[in-house]
């Protein structure tokens, strides 16, 4: 099992990587609080350590060549944000899902078999931003975590 924090930031990236998929290429705002929910800073002003985890994920996605962006809104938002072309080719890549060996990434692409998706599979493949929706359709911190894993380390 992993730790929470770890589990947060897959489902963080995982969130941040759709929103962003979902309006390529044009250039957006993403708010920390429409993927970590919200947040009540304390009377000092601070956020929560969620949502400064939250915030630090699209920031290490931004260092790490996933995502670029112009600024950031305090600590509320990164702005003019656009996926890198190492991001959009993470993406939109094919990934072989059935004969995978890793069972949660099959029971993941069988959850596509029977929804409506924008770009269907094909074959033995989905494109990767299918896979990354259905895991965080289905809810369970497993199938993002393993999409996550997969794809952070291609």
């Amino acid at each position: 099992m992993a730790d929470i924090h770890i589990t947060d930031f897959y489902r963080d990236a995982a969130k941040a990587l759709n929103q962003i998929y979902n309006s390529f290429p044009r250039l957006v705002t993403v708010f920390v609080e429409d993927i970590s929910g919200p947040d009540t800073p304390d009377e000092f002003g601070l956020h929560s350590p969620r949502h400064q985890a939250c915030f630090a994920t699209l920031l290490w996605l931004a260092a790490e060549g996933y995502i670029r962006y112009q600024d950031t809104i305090r600590q509320e938002a990164i702005d003019q944000v656009t996926l890198t072309h190492k991001g959009f080719t993470l993406l939109s890549a094919q990934l072989s899902c059935r004969s995978a060996p890793d069972k949660k990434l099959t029971h993941i692409s069988k959850q596509l078999d029977g929804e409506e998706q924008a770009s269907a599979p094909v074959g033995d493949f989905s494109p990767a931003i299918d896979l990354l929706r259905a895991a965080l359709t289905t809810r369970a911190s497993s199938a993002v975590d393993t999409i996550m894993q997969i794809l952070l380390n291609r």
